[in-house]
């Protein structure tokens, strides 16, 4: 992992899963006077920092949305260069994630791309399965309809079969057949790129997360950002539905 100053002030509270929208790659090329891919390739770095940072914290998972099942109607030319990008980023990192520990998901409606490059993800994905240092999870080609329509047919199929009955359909039924079912809902969500919205992504997992959003563009988004962001989710009473006593009588 690239070497990386990172604070050593202790935390008392921290996520145990973060996920991620990357916003403001194009943006930030643009003010350089670069092409918008200029901007997607010096995203990766930062990254390579959110990962490194969520290993030195002990974060549990991590979520980025990569590439959703809205972008296909960028042009046509970016569209390529992203999916290029993507395998790119595969092989040449996909060792080191497996060195340092660290599981790799890859989630979304994987169809819609090649036989190659799904070939890689699943050889990716087969590589680094027994990892538990982080789980790192990317979503492409992901929107968080698509994965609730995906969780209900699945029901749906379920009851049809005589598998499971109506009344069986519960929040519970339906979460355990989602995208990520495996692992701790999010607790916290930042966004770069200074829009607020969530922009269809994990529609069901980010009922009760804590929202966070930072005008820096993605490729400047490093320790600094994290830190600030991280600093934010410990300031926070996490109710779920409480009061506000009611916590703070569990917490003493």
């Amino acid at each position: 992992m690239a070497n990386e100053h990172i604070s050593s002030t202790p935390r008392t509270r921290l996520p145990r899963h973060v996920a991620v929208i990357m916003d403001g790659n194009g943006r930030w090329a643009k003010q350089r006077h670069l092409p918008r891919f200029a901007g997607h390739r010096s995203g990766l770095e930062s990254v390579r920092s959110m990962v490194k940072l969520c290993l030195h914290y002990r974060i549990e998972a991590l979520t980025l949305f990569a590439f959703s099942s809205e972008n296909w109607r960028r042009p046509k030319e970016e569209v390529g260069l992203l999916m290029n990008l993507f395998m790119t980023a595969l092989d040449k990192e996909v060792g080191k994630l497996h060195k340092n520990g660290i599981r790799l998901r890859i989630v979304g409606d994987t169809d819609a791309f090649s036989p190659e490059l799904q070939r890689r993800i699943a050889d990716a994905e087969s590589l680094t399965r027994d990892n538990t240092a982080l789980t790192l999870a990317v979503a492409v080609n992901y929107g968080g309809r698509w994965d609730i329509t995906e969780a209900a047919r699945s029901l749906a199929a379920a009851v049809a079969s005589g598998e499971i009955r109506p009344e069986d359909i519960t929040p519970d039924a339906l979460g355990e057949r989602l995208a990520l079912s495996e692992l701790p809902e999010p607790d916290l969500f930042i966004r770069t790129g200074g829009e607020q919205r969530i922009s269809n992504f994990l529609l069901w997992q980010l009922a009760y997360t804590e929202l966070y959003f930072t005008p820096l563009l993605w490729p400047e988004f490093r320790e600094a950002g994290f830190e600030a962001a991280l600093d934010s989710f410990a300031s926070r009473q996490r109710r779920f539905g409480k009061t506000g006593d009611q916590v703070e009588q569990e917490d003493a």
